[in-house]
């Protein structure tokens, strides 16, 4: 496999951690950021404060202010940036990053398909993080971290292209946390699939967790009794015969979710070696097209999804923030090259 192993491949819903405390009958009233530095193991008193401020931490579904003074029997919700179990040392290195924006608070940048976000066995050099540490040397480094999980409150694979948020600061980082655990991020993707969906707009609910035969891979479990609850949206932009380019929206963010989606419904990423898209899955048995689809093969030699668009509320001036990139160059010529095949197609049925 061309990909980063699978265990640093994490989705944005598992880099951070969430915590509920039922406060106890027979507590006496004490400051809410008192009360947690008892209850959250390696957990700053400033980190607390960061947290109720950024309103990552919650007295029954409200936000509250540091001073605010627990009672018995409220139930008080904690989401935190989480740090990951086997931090290690990394160095910096002068890799060009494409940012899209930038000021003291965040950047978003554009990553290319090919760059491993986050460094793991096998991928020490040459990391989204990497370049951070070398362009950025004051971004938030998480408790216990080393510098493995600067700025990063989300990760997209290897072979996907597209934005990404970095925080700049802890409060930044605890606040974009917040909104991706309560999935008010708008994260838009463009997908080139196999086949036509039946209809021109639905929407795939199925639990994604790892497949229990091959453990490098995702699965859905209909029934529910694995995994974690996932749920994308999609809709048919471009019919291309045996190829269609789909918009997915993701309601959440699991590993691969959208690569397992689609292949759950029929329809693989086109060129996903690991999830079926790297053979011809639909189309003629004519060694012409074999040979076409080979040559877009080539052109786009992984799997055909970009993160187009990304959405997210300021965590300084509550402003919403949207942003779109447009694919890359390997993504752009495939869909060229099948859009060529169409107007072939289309040209020689009226002749």
């Amino acid at each position: 496999m061309n990909e980063e192993p699978i265990d640093n491949d994490q989705s944005s819903d598992d880099l951070q951690d969430y915590q509920v405390i039922v406060v106890d009958p027979k507590q006496a009233p004490i400051r809410i950021d008192k009360f947690l530095m008892d209850r959250l193991n390696n957990v700053s008193r400033n980190r607390i404060q960061i947290g109720l401020k950024a309103g990552a931490i919650r007295v029954d579904g409200q936000e509250v202010k540091p001073n605010f003074k627990i009672k018995p029997g409220q139930q008080i919700s904690t989401i935190m940036p989480r740090a990951v179990s086997e931090p290690f040392r990394i160095f910096p290195q002068n890799i060009p990053l494409d940012i899209i924006y930038e000021d003291d608070h965040l950047l978003v940048i554009n990553k290319p398909a090919g760059m491993v976000v986050h460094p793991g066995i096998g991928h020490f050099k040459g990391t989204l993080v990497n370049a951070l540490i070398y362009h950025f040397r004051n971004l938030p480094v998480m408790e216990g971290n080393y510098e493995d999980r600067v700025g990063l409150v989300h990760r997209i694979d290897k072979n996907t292209s597209g934005l990404m948020v970095i925080a700049k600061s802890e409060y930044a980082m605890t606040h974009l946390a917040k909104q991706f655990f309560y999935h008010t991020i708008e994260r838009t993707y463009l997908a080139l699939i196999w086949g036509e969906p039946k209809d021109d707009e639905g929407t795939i609910v199925g639990h994604v967790g790892r497949n229990p035969r091959y453990r490098h891979l995702f699965t859905v479990f209909p029934d529910g009794d694995e995994g974690k609850w996932a749920v994308t949206h999609f809709k048919v932009l471009e019919r291309m015969y045996y190829v269609s380019l789909v918009q997915c929206n993701l309601e959440t963010g699991r590993t691969h979710q959208i690569r397992v989606h689609m292949q759950y419904i029929g329809h693989p990423l086109f060129s996903d070696d690991r999830y079926g898209g790297d053979r011809i899955v639909r189309g003629t048995v004519f060694s012409r097209y074999k040979d076409f689809v080979e040559k877009v093969f080539t052109a786009l030699p992984r799997q055909a999804l970009h993160a187009k668009s990304l959405g997210f509320e300021h965590p300084d001036t509550g402003q919403w923030m949207q942003f779109e990139c447009e694919p890359p160059a390997d993504f752009q010529q495939g869909l060229d090259m099948w859009r060529a095949y169409v107007d072939e197609r289309k040209s020689a049925k009226f002749k």
